[in-house]
């Protein structure tokens, strides 16, 4: 079968009107249009008195003004005949300052003084006044560093290193790398290889808000006989630089499993009563009534050294009033039962505004007496505090009737 040429095909009939084709009228020629900008910019030559500025705010005129500057560098004859006023001739500008340009030196302003100074900037004081910001010469002076020091009770700590180093190198516990942005969350008990050397979470501080974000302060117990208290975002990120760092799986399948708080150890510590040294109207008034209750197992004058920086503490420095040793008694557990047995007192009110603007309820400030803690410690040794209650109207320590 032979297949049918153009012409046949273009013969055949046109049942759909495919070959129907409407010619689109002709464009304008370029120069009609250039004729067209031309009495455009003499208009507005005959209206203003000058030339469309292409570095113009109004759009209008911008696109008007660029155009007309591409036409004069190459004028075709249409262009000079529709050119009654004469305009290519003009070789003057407008000289208004475009963001195109280049700033002249004595133009750039030196500090934001300068840029608030200038008349026709009319910005309300209120909105460029800083609040709730720690002065810069503060700042770079920080009250604490988590530094490596010797750790004072390492005895504590010396064989469970010992058992942990023997069953790493028999198998029976295994390190897994730390994968590069990794969010890791300590909790204490957890080892870690960081630097080479065994780390261990032998304390996670009660809970604050820095920059938004949840933080702990942590004691960082080290294989060879040192410690740290690192904010646990810093020693989160102190793993994540470090490439060879590991974290040693828990024995057990999860916090249910008897097994999951093998080497958790519970530590004995101190409990700390601390006055705030704020000058905020709201908490100076009283700085006699409001107390601080919190439980450490690490040197109490090192743990309130990062006060004023931590929201905690309200943001300002304390004073330690009293301090209560514990014996063979649970940090953690002894810091629950004084903040329930002291609830009733606990100040609704209280809250501080942190350097991002962020509105913060510490939940560790009662309205007590230093004395009133020590009586709560001491029913804690002798294992009577659930007999007791804090009464708020008598401020006393009173027996459940």
């Amino acid at each position: 079968m032979t297949r049918p040429t153009l012409e046949e095909i273009f013969a055949e009939p046109d049942d759909f009107g495919l070959l129907a084709v409407k010619l689109k009228p002709k464009a304008a020629s370029s120069s009609t249009n250039c004729v067209s900008i031309t009495n455009d910019v003499t208009r507005f030559y005959e209206q203003h008195g000058r030339l469309p500025d292409a570095n113009a705010a109004n759009h209008e005129e911008m696109r008007l003004g660029t155009i007309w500057e591409s036409l004069v560098k190459a004028p075709t004859d249409e262009l000079r005949q529709a050119d009654r006023l004469g305009l290519l001739s003009i070789k003057e500008k407008v000289a208004v300052t475009s963001w195109r340009d280049e700033v002249e030196e004595n133009d750039v302003p030196e500090s934001l003084d300068d840029i608030f100074a200038d008349d026709g900037l009319d910005v309300q004081p209120e909105l460029v006044q800083l609040r709730h910001v720690t002065p810069a010469a503060e700042r770079h002076v920080p009250d604490h560093r988590a530094d490596f020091v010797p750790c004072r009770d390492f005895d504590q700590f010396a064989s469970l290193f010992e058992t942990m180093q023997q069953a790493l190198d028999s198998g029976a516990r295994e390190a897994t790398l730390i994968e590069k942005w990794a969010v890791i969350e300590p909790l204490e008990g957890d080892f870690f290889i960081r630097n080479g050397l065994l780390a261990y979470i032998a304390e996670k501080s009660e809970s604050t808000q820095r920059g938004g974000a949840r933080d702990h302060r942590l004691r960082v117990i080290f294989s060879n006989g040192t410690e740290s208290d690192p904010l646990m975002s810093s020693f989160r990120k102190s793993l994540n630089d470090d490439k060879t760092a590991r974290v040693i799986q828990r024995l057990g399948l999860g916090p249910l499993d008897p097994d999951w708080e093998t080497d958790k150890v519970s530590l004995s510590g101190t409990i700390y009563v601390a006055r705030s040294l704020s000058e905020e109207p709201a908490i100076k008034p009283q700085h006699d009534i409001l107390y601080k209750i919190g439980v450490t197992s690490q040197d109490v004058r090192r743990r309130v050294a990062d006060a004023r920086n931590d929201p905690t503490f309200l943001l300002a420095s304390v004073e330690i009033v009293a301090t209560y040793e514990l014996q063979n008694l649970s940090r953690s557990k002894v810091e629950n039962l004084l903040h329930r047995f002291f609830d009733v007192a606990r100040p609704g009110e209280l809250f501080i505004i942190d350097r991002f603007g962020k509105k913060i309820r510490p939940r560790e400030w009662f309205y007590v007496l230093p004395e009133h803690v020590g009586q709560a410690a001491q029913l804690i040794k002798d294992g009577q505090l659930h007999l007791y209650r804090y009464d708020r109207e008598t401020q006393q320590i009173v027996k459940r009737s």
